[in-house]
């Protein structure tokens, strides 16, 4: 009867420290703390009790495992290693400038050569500009095709 204990108690353990495992980063290290539990229970279930229980405890194992990293992965979405909070304008964050977004459409000079980055002149400011992968040469016309994050993207218009 210990023995049916020590393998219940490893096999706890070792799904502790599995889910332990995915919620504290170790670098491998309690992974294999967990796998010697699991194979140390194993051993004692095979040699010390029967085939009969280690086959059962190999069972157990293959439904116990997968729900435990389940959980872990669940408990580790609300722990504090995780961002809770989601970045958005409402809260105050911004992936671009506001005065950006009002570029769209708009029609310019390129100030500098565009290769594929460079200026450009657009309502009547110099603002910094690409190209989606276009030479375009100072003082050609061009049109804002895209604003995409902090991008300005012109194509040429002429």
């Amino acid at each position: 009867m210990n023995n049916f204990i020590l393998v219940l108690v490893l096999q706890v353990l070792a799904v502790v420290v599995v889910i332990a495992e995915i919620i504290i980063p170790s670098g491998g290290v309690l992974t294999i703390t967990a796998g010697g539990l699991l194979i140390y229970s194993l051993y004692v279930a095979f040699v010390k009790i029967s085939a009969v229980a280690g086959v059962w405890v190999i069972v157990a194992d293959s439904f116990t495992i997968p729900v435990a990293v389940i959980i872990g992965i669940k408990l580790l979405a609300r722990s504090p290693a995780t961002l809770r909070k989601s970045l958005s304008r409402e809260s105050g964050v911004q992936s671009q400038p506001e005065e950006l977004a009002g570029y769209a459409g708009m029609d310019g000079t390129a100030a500098t050569d565009l290769r594929p980055a460079g200026k450009a002149l657009i309502g009547g400011r110099r603002i910094d500009v690409v190209t989606r992968g276009d030479y375009i040469e100072a003082g050609v016309a061009v049109a804002v095709d895209a604003v995409e994050g902090n991008q300005v993207i012109v194509k040429r218009t002429a």
